[in-house]
């Protein structure tokens, strides 16, 4: 970390300095006149600045990082196109929870009076996709910043904006004192009685658990209770391993598969007290919305925000931290024998026989065939699309954050990069990307970022020459085939093309045999999985 006397003071240097005091040590972008004393100012403060080959790909990578560290990522956009290239990644951030500092550049205001090149309203864009956006002043380019994190990173996390004039971030200050806030402490509200009567009276529980859950750390105390009082828990995709998915209360992940749903919604229809702890429907197909009655059912709704989404209503609605709420409604709840009926274990028995694992070959058969050869604690992305719905059901976590995807918004080509910021947060780990055909080259300039990193990331990408999801919808309504159908290109050479490995797999002993050499090497492999867009016909 240098500290020069020459540029100490600057206002991007105050921008890069509370950065870095929050725990950030990388930035991802791609540079423009208008950010590069912000660029300099990051550097100097300690923080790692990456090019990446776009926007979109940069602030996933931001994302990636942020899963590993804790830290909020950082995303830099030059001014008109950059910022406007990384708008679905920003969005993304706002509805995934992410905390994601955008730092643009703009021309200062007098200039835009009579400059209009490239010259657009970075706030009014940003602002409906951002928790907050700033314009930065010299003066208070320290308390901007201070806002930026806090904002950021409390409550519900998300993306904040600060939009950098020229002039402003060159310009020397020295602010009379630097400005901290403390973090605002979760509310943990009183447990009412009531809330304890209902889970100690209840046969039939069940937990729903969520991103919030997973952004508050509260897996032990959820874990606790659902072991103590026999409650079976159910996750949303991202809260996928916040209780071991090997777990015997434990009956995975939901979301998107009206496979899984057919299973799981009658079961929670039978419960007698459903907890939705930390659970966000953002996530959820429409087939989860209003799936029960609190005038018949007693449901008690633990969340970071009040309910304005109404995918679901609730007979008691508790705003404040997840695990200090349950575990207060939980205290002193004599535990008890649940489900005597025997209905958990119908369930995790009929969803073990709904995603097979024993596929001669498939989508399902890669993922099984990789689960199985890949380490326990391998971090996992996934992109949007037929494989990314199969992966979410049968990819067993044991830790939450283990399997990386974008659920709110479902954006594509999110896979690669998330990969990419993930093992370079975490050198030590081993991290596999999946990705269709059609996401995986919307990103595939981002593999020369992966081979200048040196980074050895795998990447196994579904060919099957279709926008498989969509063609399947296409068939089901019997309508043509149309805008579906691509190209059958040779991924394994486009791997090798950029530095890296490259492997071309039909069957399970050749995608084992490159996975195990995957492992060992100094450098990125692209693993192409040849398979046939009907292997996920009747599998989600």
């Amino acid at each position: 970390m240098t500290n020069s006397h020459e540029t100490a003071n600057r206002a991007a240097d105050h921008l890069a300095r509370r950065l870095h005091e929050a725990g950030c040590r990388h930035a991802f972008g791609m540079p423009g006149g208008e950010v590069l004393t912000v660029m300099d100012a990051l550097a100097r403060a300690g923080i790692r600045v990456t090019l990446a080959r776009h926007e979109n790909a940069a602030a996933f990578m931001a994302e990636g990082v942020w899963h590993r560290t804790g830290a909020p990522g950082i995303l830099i956009a030059t001014l008109g196109p950059g910022v406007l290239n990384g708008v679905n990644a920003i969005a993304n951030a706002h509805q995934d929870r992410v905390p994601l500092i955008v730092i643009s550049g703009c021309v200062d205001a007098d200039e835009a009076l009579t400059y209009s090149h490239q010259i657009l309203d970075h706030e009014a864009v940003l602002a409906p996709i951002t928790k907050a956006t700033f314009r930065l002043t010299a003066q208070g380019a320290d308390i901007i910043a201070d806002k930026a994190v806090g904002i950021a990173t409390e409550g519900r996390p998300g993306p904040v904006h600060i939009d950098v004039p020229i002039s402003i971030a060159d310009m020397r200050v020295t602010p009379p004192r630097l400005r901290r806030r403390p973090n605002a402490a979760p509310m943990v509200p009183a447990a009412p009685q009531e809330a304890r009567d209902w889970l100690a009276a209840a046969e039939r529980p069940v937990m729903i658990v969520g991103l919030d859950a997973v952004n508050e750390g509260a897996g032990a105390t959820i874990t606790e209770v659902a072991e103590r009082l026999n409650i079976p828990v159910i996750t949303t995709y991202k809260a996928k391993g916040i209780i071991p998915e090997t777990h015997p209360l434990a009956l995975g992940g939901a979301g998107l598969s009206p496979l899984a749903d057919g299973l799981l919604v009658p079961l929670v229809q039978k419960a007698d007290l459903i907890l939705c702890v930390g659970y966000d429907p953002i996530e959820m197909r429409p087939g989860w919305r209003e799936i029960w009655d609190p005038a018949e059912v007693r449901v008690i709704d633990i969340a970071a925000e009040p309910n304005h989404q109404y995918m679901h209503q609730a007979t008691m609605n508790i705003v404040g931290a997840c695990a200090p709420s349950l575990a207060a409604i939980a205290e002193a709840v004599t535990p008890r024998a649940t489900w005597p009926g025997g209905e958990v274990a119908e369930v995790q028995a009929a969803l073990a026989l709904a995603f097979p694992r024993d596929d001669d070959w498939g989508a399902a058969a890669v993922i099984a065939e990789a689960r199985r050869v890949l380490p326990e604690d391998t971090i996992a992305t996934v992109d949007s699309g037929a494989h990314r719905i199969l992966l979410s059901q049968m990819w067993t976590s044991h830790i939450p954050r283990a399997l990386l995807q974008s659920t709110a918004l479902c954006t594509m080509g999110c896979a690669v990069p998330l990969a990419m910021g993930a093992k370079l947060a975490t050198p030590d780990a081993t991290v596999v990307s999946f990705s269709g055909d059609a996401g995986f080259l919307m990103v595939a300039g981002e593999l020369s970022t992966v081979a200048e990193l040196k980074l050895p990331v795998i990447f196994v990408v579904f060919v099957d020459a279709s926008l498989a999801l969509i063609e399947k919808k296409q068939r089901e309504r019997q309508m043509v085939n149309l805008a579906v159908d691509f190209g059958l290109h040779d991924f394994a050479a486009i791997g090798r093309a950029f530095g890296g490995h490259g492997v071309r797999v039909t069957n399970r002993a050749e995608l084992r045999a490159a996975l195990e050499a995957a492992q060992k090497a100094d450098t990125f492999t692209v693993i192409a999985a040849e398979i046939d867009r009907g292997s996920y016909d009747n599998r989600i």
